[in-house]
């Protein structure tokens, strides 16, 4: 069975089009606020899916877990 062919091909050489915008210049500071409140509650399940996905990381930057 031979693969399906698009409806619509886009041709090999098609055009590029680089959209450009303009810098907003400003001259106040930008302002940072904290409002995140000082215990920042997380659960267990939060916890493990941290482990799981970036613990090599995290032992690799700060040494396996005493």
């Amino acid at each position: 069975m031979a693969p399906r062919q698009p409806k619509h091909p886009e041709p090999e050489s098609a055009p590029v089009r680089v959209i450009r915008r303009r810098r907003r210049r400003s001259d106040k500071p930008i302002k940072v606020t904290d409002d995140w409140p000082d215990m920042v509650p997380i659960s267990d399940l939060e916890v493990r899916l941290v482990e799981a996905f970036f613990g090599d990381l995290l032992d690799e930057l700060f040494g396996p877990i005493p």
